[in-house]
Formats: structure tokens, sequence, C-alpha cells
């Protein structure tokens, strides 16, 4: 009970820190939810096509209950159900912790999960890291199902595949070193992510999701993610003591090698754009189950080592980040209140910004970033830089456009906001309200049609 108290109040703690957290794309999912809560379907615009918007397939209908009331109010419910789901699997973590060795420093690596932004931030974003998370988390199991949880991880998360078969395999070959259970954790690992694909073919005429085609994957980009990932997601550093790793027990030693062979996928995928290494966080469980088995074998001098430098990556990202996420929710709520009004009678809003613009006006959002709108999505660039030509905004029927602005550059923050400014000059639209993002150097800039109200 103890290591379960301890790791659940870790969470904890960290969630509550970072409870004002969330992102834009959270908002799209809140919309489709509340769009299926009230008849209008599986769609973004109301009275637009059904899209594959939301990645994780199905993460929409288990809000829709819950979402009759608006957006807002499926986005409060996924960021409860995230938060709920991480609280009991730590617990369960901590649990497993306890049953793994006799010294106390085991504990160690769930002093980081206190401090993690990327744990934290992303168990109540809104997002369903949240679910997916503690569906990671379970799959550390030695039951032979247990890859099954790593399994519908990844088929919300196409990118966790090869750490869900990775690890389905070595748990396996853990208990029983005979190529039957190894293939049945590989088919248990892989059948959702299968399930889900066969499902997307059938429904939008492509196996992977829409954002995997507007975001298209940029191996520099990969690369820094993954590195920095590792230094200052803090809980990789807990596990790096090569010579320890090694005299692990069978299924330790298949966790560490699943957690680890995610950064490669990382690399491979591209990184994320979001903050906190949102790809990241569903692995990091299995760093703490594998820092705990390193730590109850370590001399007490190399852990405390190893956890002051992991504790120090954690504080940097804190430092850099915390402050900034907490406040996220009462800008993006205080922005709405804003574009409502200085967008009102509009029809349609071009934006790079899909979620708090959709819900703010309920009108049609063009996304000129492609996640939302399979028209973009397939233009050359990636999904801040698509290549929108000269009469993209005549083709489109656009009447509004919102654009972002960095004063620190100073200049627009990504090329297709600049891109929309210079669409919006040629189309004769008038430069209207600025909506400051309070607490930050940025500032929404809202360009419409001189005829419009």
């Amino acid at each position: 009970m103890r290591g379960a108290g301890l790791a659940a109040l870790a969470a904890l703690v960290s969630m509550a820190a970072l409870w004002g957290f969330s992102v834009d794309d959270a908002l799209i999912t809140a919309r489709v939810a509340h769009h299926l809560a009230t008849g209008v379907g599986y769609r973004v615009n109301p009275a637009g096509p059904v899209v594959d918007a939301v990645t994780p397939l199905g993460f929409a209908h288990l809000l829709a209950p819950f979402a009759a009331a608006g957006p807002h109010a499926a986005l409060t419910a996924a960021r409860v159900l995230g938060g709920l789901a991480w609280l009991a699997a730590a617990a369960w973590l901590g649990s497993e912790l306890g049953r793994g060795g006799e010294r106390r420093v085991r504990y160690l690596p769930l002093g980081l999960v206190a401090v993690s932004v990327p744990l934290g931030g992303w168990a109540t974003a809104g997002m369903e890291t949240g679910l997916v998370l503690a569906l990671a988390t379970v799959a550390l199991a030695r039951h032979p199902l247990a890859p099954f949880a790593a399994g519908l991880a990844a088929g919300w998360r196409p990118e966790l595949l090869p750490w869900a078969m990775a690890l389905g395999i070595g748990t396996a070959l853990a208990r029983r070193r005979r190529p039957g259970p190894a293939l049945l954790g590989l088919a248990l690992a892989t059948m959702p992510a299968l399930l889900v694909a066969t499902i997307r073919v059938f429904a939008f005429g492509a196996a992977m999701p829409l954002a995997a085609l507007a975001k298209p994957a940029g191996l520099d980009d990969g690369l820094r993610y993954a590195l920095a990932g590792f230094l200052f997601s803090g809980l990789p550093l807990v596990c790096l003591a090569p010579g320890v790793v090694r005299r692990l027990p069978a299924h330790e030693l298949a966790i560490g090698v699943a957690a680890f062979l995610h950064f490669a996928a990382l690399w491979l995928a591209g990184g994320d754009w979001m903050p906190s290494f949102r790809l990241l966080v569903p692995v990091l469980p299995g760093f703490v189950w594998l820092g705990a088995a390193v730590a109850e074998r370590s001399a007490l001098w190399a852990t405390l080592a190893r956890f002051t430098l992991a504790l120090a990556a954690c504080g940097l990202l804190a430092r850099d980040l915390g402050p900034a996420s907490r406040h996220v929710l009462a800008q993006r709520r205080e922005l709405e209140a804003r574009g409502a009004r200085a967008l009102a009678g509009a029809r349609r809003i071009a934006t790079l910004d899909a979620g708090w613009v959709g819900v703010a006006t309920g009108v049609e959002v063009v996304d000129v970033a492609g996640v939302t709108d399979p028209s973009v999505a397939v233009l050359p660039g990636g999904h801040t830089s698509k290549r929108l030509d000269d009469g993209f905004f005549a083709r489109r029927e656009v009447d509004a456009a919102v654009a972002l602005w960095d004063d620190r550059l100073p200049g627009w923050y990504r090329r297709n906001d600049a891109r929309l400014a210079e669409l919006s000059a040629a189309e004769g639209f008038v430069r209207g309200d600025e909506l400051p993002l309070s607490g930050s150097s940025f500032r929404y800039v809202v360009f419409r049609r001189a005829s419009a109200p």
C-alpha cells in the first residue's frame, strides 16, 4: 500500500500543478463530440463532410455522452477521465514497485513523477493522452493479456506500435521462452491497431489518420524531438546504468528495451509540434518501472547521482514551460470570448488554429493546417506551411482569417500565418481586431472581407 499511495500522491501533485494546461487540438475533438451528441454527426463543421479529424478513432464517441451542453463540457469530461485514469494507473504502478524489492530507494523515481511537466500536464490536457498513458502503464504487468493493453494504446496512438510489439514479444519471452507465447504477445499488441486501420479504410478511405498526412514526418525534426525528450523528460536518465540493466530480470529488461525503442519511433515519426513531449508520455511509466529496478540493485551514491541529474532536467523543463502551461485554459476562454465578438457575422474563417476559432464562432472553419480538412492535408508542405495558392480564399469562399503574431520576433509566428496575411491583403480584406493572448508575446490578428459587418 505504501507504493500505491506514494505513486498516487506523486501523480496528483503534478496534475494539480498543471491543471490549467491544454492545447487547441483538444477543442477540435470536443467540437466533434458535441456534434455527435446533438445529432450533427462525426463532423468538425456543422455543414461540413464527415472527416477523420480525431486521431484516436472512437475518442470523440467516448466523450459524446458528456458533450450535449457544448464543446467545453466534452473538454472537461476528457480532462477528468484522463486524470482519473492516470491516477488509478499510477497507484497500480506504485503497488507493483512495492513488490519489486525491499529497498526503499526503489521508490525514488516516483519523486520525478511529482515534478514531471509531461505527465502532469498531458494527463489532464483534454486529449486522449491520459487514457493512453493509463493503458500503457497497465501494459507493463506480468499478465499474459497485458500486451493487449499495449495494443489498445497503439490503436489510438500509431507511433506506439513498435513499443507495443517489442513489449508484447519481450514480456511473453520473459515468462516462457517459447515461440507460442511470443507470437500471442505480438498478436495481442498489433490486433487493435490493425482493426482501427481497417475501420479507417472503410470509413475514410485511408488506413493512417488524417493528421499523419497533414503533418508529414521530418527526420531532422524527429531527431531533435527524440533527443530533447530523452534529456529533458527526466525519467530516462534514472535508467542510465548499462552494467546494472544487463543483470535485470527478463521482464524488466523487456520493458526497458521497448521504452528505449520508442525514441527511434519518435525519430521516424518526425516528433510533434505540441509542447512537453506529448508523444513520449505513454512510455514514461516504463522508465519509472525500469528506474526502480535499477535503484534496487545499484549503490546508493550512483542512484542519488542519477536521480539528481534527472531532477535537474525535470526542473529545467518545469521552469521553462510550467508557468505558461498553467494558464493555457484561462487564456483560451478569454480568447474565445473576444474572438466571438471580433468574428461575429463571418461564415467561413481560415486559420491554423481550428480548435478555439471553431468553438468560439460555431461556423465553418477552413483549417489551413489540414488536420481536419483532407483537401488541405494533401497539399505540399508541413502542417504550418501548406502551400496555399493565390486563389485559395476565393475557391473556399473565405470571408475572414485569423493569424498569429509574435511580438518577440517580431513577425508572424508560423509560415502560414504570414501566408494568411498575404492572401487577406490580396483579397482586399481589412485588418481588424487584435486579440492578445494574455501573459504572452502572442496576439491573434483578425482579417475581414471589406463588405463583412
